[in-house]
């Protein structure tokens, strides 16, 4: 969806030492992993669709969901986390990872993280290159439907204590859009649970989704978050997509963006 202006946050150096301003206030900010807290493994990706035989075409977990026994499924399944195993052992952290973590930490930014990954690899990285840092909630693969659906950033937004009544015949069609959206990995009931019903919703309006892919470029405007884009050589098309709020290079150029005013491009 196209919004008409810019989405901006307050300065966190101004919102940090209790002054009033005008803008709303970041309350959090959620990361995926691959490609955003470690470098791009996208060799992963091939590797995972050739041993399901798809093309690239097709989505890897939409794929494997869509089999027609229990079992045919987890055994999908166990050949793609047997891969992500062996690619954990060769995460390298993104420039710039520790700086902004440490700031978002001075500042008392909570952070959250959303990702297709399962929890080991996941865990990997945390302990290898981030520990003594807070994430919470983590969401993986076990939490479902994945990503571009916005119910896993809502969800945190919910766990957060960020939520906001639904008002007007309006709003309640486009919470129920999104509860009914049509999903392999979920039915209705379990959406509603994660991301709220049709009077109390998940808040994202409040939250950064940062990301490297147009799954998180689309989760993240779905869910009324501000969207970032880590580009890099494969995915720099999506620096112009209608999702992507705003774009960097390296992970710490946020602590200049957040402490001076996040503004994000204007998106007609």
């Amino acid at each position: 969806m196209a919004q008409s202006r810019p989405r901006r946050f307050a300065p966190l150096k101004e919102t940090a030492a209790g002054q009033h301003h005008d803008l709303p206030k970041l309350q959090g900010v959620i990361f995926d992993v691959d490609g955003t807290l470690c470098q791009p493994q996208n060799h992963m990706f091939t590797q995972m669709r050739a041993v399901l035989g798809i093309p690239k075409s097709t989505d890897i977990l939409e794929h494997v969901y869509s089999l027609p026994t229990a079992s045919q499924q987890e055994a999908a399944m166990e050949s793609i986390r047997a891969i992500e195993r062996q690619s954990m052992r060769e995460q390298v952290a993104q420039p710039g990872l520790a700086d902004l973590m440490a700031y978002l930490e001075a500042r008392g930014v909570r952070k959250g993280i959303c990702t297709r990954n399962f929890e080991q690899p996941v865990t990997h990285l945390l302990t290898k290159f981030l520990a003594g840092f807070m994430f919470h909630p983590v969401v993986t693969r076990d939490f479902r439907p994945p990503k571009p659906d916005p119910a896993g950033l809502l969800y945190i937004a919910r766990s957060w204590g960020l939520v906001r009544r639904v008002e007007g015949a309006r709003d309640e069609a486009a919470v129920r859009e999104v509860v009914h959206e049509k999903s392999g990995a979920s039915g209705v009931r379990e959406k509603e649970g994660a991301v709220g019903g049709h009077h109390e919703v998940g808040d994202a309006s409040g939250l950064i989704m940062v990301g490297d892919s147009i799954d998180d470029m689309t989760a993240g405007r779905r869910a009324g978050a501000a969207t970032v884009l880590l580009v890099n050589d494969v995915n720099r098309h999506l620096a112009d997509h209608e999702h992507t709020d705003l774009v960097i290079e390296r992970l710490d150029e946020l602590v200049h963006v957040l402490d001076h005013g996040f503004v994000g491009r204007e998106i007609s």
